[in-house]
């Protein structure tokens, strides 16, 4: 949080091994990955403050995938069953370091 009590939150979202592709719909993003490749993969999403000139301040993530835990890996696993379905959840940000995250 800025010394203003104010925050600049961007979103960063990472999946190793794949090519993404420009979306024409701000807000969305997509990757190629076949759907037979799919169960193996994870997706983290992070959220940070935007500091100009320092450091910018990690706020929270979560991951989507074979490596997530909890509400959030039933959520992968419903997305699998479901491949042309979009399935939408409110995920809890963690802010414990139970994830790599990196700025």
């Amino acid at each position: 949080m800025d010394s203003n009590g104010y925050s600049d939150p961007f979103v960063k979202i990472q999946e190793q091994d794949a090519d993404q592709k420009e979306d024409p719909q701000p807000g969305e993003f997509s990757y190629e990955i076949k759907h037979a490749e799919l169960a193996k993969k994870t997706l983290d999403v992070s959220v940070w403050d935007y500091d100009m000139g320092k450091s910018n301040d990690f706020i929270g993530g979560c991951q989507l995938g074979i490596q997530a835990k909890g509400e959030s890996l039933k959520h992968w696993y419903e997305c699998l069953k479901n491949k042309d379905k979009k399935i939408e959840r409110w995920h809890v940000l963690l802010n414990d370091n139970t994830v790599q995250f990196e700025d």
